[in-house]
């Protein structure tokens, strides 16, 4: 564990000092940029912040090649070289989304195209928990690894609508998915539980949290492309990573909840994001337009609506994530009994800070029509 939290702090450490040194080289390519009707700010602000979150989590794989400890993570070059090839194509294609505003079809593309090289190097889904399926096509296990990638990326790339909200969601993402990944390869093998899953997650752990003082409102650097399209990878490879660790547990494999984690975890994680894409897509399909289209309907801005400010928002949306992430993996190592009264306290303690504000301005409007009280009299 302590050689996790020295790369959680190194990654940390490359993220925070580097961040305001690309937001300065950044300004001289956004200084002109439009703010879009949908954006919350007020003024262009730098969005090259992912360089960062991506130098951040390449210098933690430098420094953890290092370790003995990683010598088996290591000892397999085409799974590193393939995330290696998948960061490059997303540093060229977020830059240039950036700056010059991608077609959809292009970016879709390139997703595509990122989630092809993780594949075709090694790393592919090649079982899911259901039964006992087992996929043992390449090409169907480069097709299933290839949509789970491109998924994540897109719920990620939806979730980055406020000040700090796709930073925090990846950072709560990572540090459960750590804990899950980590306790999971002590179970597989107590001598050596170095895991490519959960060094994946600690790295990006460290870069997000380390990007998310400059970005956490008032931003003053955003993560762009570049930075929703690298955590969504991230993410979605140490899932995919897991599955092997799933299998090492041999009989108990498809028999207990743990074995179900690999497939739900990714989904839980970005459980927000992911509903919001749905309903985007649905909602600009109903309309006649092009489900890739943007707009300001997200769940973000629907909270801003109901009266938070962005920093009550995207706290609020912290705490729902936390919430999920944290209620659906303790049910892998903690009894139900237990889990459920503690999820269902904190269900209802996030539920009532959201809809908070809705209820009163529902009673005062009560109060109004009923003529029981005045304006000023009714406590915000």
């Amino acid at each position: 564990m302590r050689t996790y939290v020295l790369l959680i702090a190194f990654s940390f450490t490359v993220s925070f000092l580097l961040t305001p040194i690309i937001r300065t080289l950044g300004h001289r390519f956004t200084g002109n940029q439009l703010v879009r009707e949908r954006d919350q700010h007020e003024k262009p602000i730098v969005k090259f912040g992912g360089l960062a979150i991506i130098a951040a989590f390449a210098a933690g794989l430098w420094l953890a090649s290092n370790f003995h400890f990683f010598r088996g993570v290591f000892g397999n070059d085409d799974a590193i070289r393939g995330i290696a090839y998948a960061l490059g194509v997303i540093v060229l294609m977020g830059l240039a989304d950036d700056m010059f505003d991608l077609k959809w079809w292009l970016k879709l593309a390139g997703q595509i195209l990122i989630g092809w090289l993780v594949a075709t190097n090694g790393i592919v889904i090649q079982s899911l928990p259901v039964g006992s399926w087992q996929i043992d096509e390449q090409w169907m296990q480069i097709s299933v690894t290839i949509f789970l990638i491109v998924l994540t990326m897109n719920a990620i790339n939806f979730s980055d609508g406020l000040d700090g909200l796709a930073a925090g969601l990846a950072a709560i993402g990572a540090a459960t998915f750590f804990v899950y990944s980590y306790v999971l390869a002590t179970h597989v093998s107590a001598d050596d539980y170095a895991n490519i899953g959960a060094l994946l997650c600690a790295l990006l752990l460290g870069a997000c949290l380390g990007f998310l003082p400059h970005n956490f409102n008032p931003a003053n650097i955003f993560m762009g492309e570049t930075g929703v399209l690298a955590i969504g990878m991230i993410l979605s490879v140490a899932a995919v990573a897991v599955t092997g660790d799933v299998q090492g547990l041999e009989a108990r494999r498809f028999r207990n909840i743990p074995a179900y984690m690999p497939m739900l975890l990714p989904m839980v994680i970005v459980f927000l994001p992911v509903l919001d894409l749905v309903l985007s897509v649905f909602r600009r399909l109903a309309n006649k337009r092009s489900p890739f289209s943007p707009d300001a309907k997200h769940i973000h801005h629907r909270m801003l609506a109901q009266g938070h400010s962005v920093r009550q928002s995207v706290v609020l949306l912290y705490l729902w994530a936390a919430v999920i992430a944290v209620s659906v993996v303790s049910i892998a190592f903690i009894p139900v009994i237990l889990v459920v009264p503690m999820a269902l306290l904190l269900f209802l303690v996030a539920a009532v800070a959201t809809w908070r504000p809705l209820v009163i301005k529902r009673v005062e409007a009560l109060r109004k029509r009923m003529g029981k009280a005045k304006p000023d009299q009714i406590a915000g």
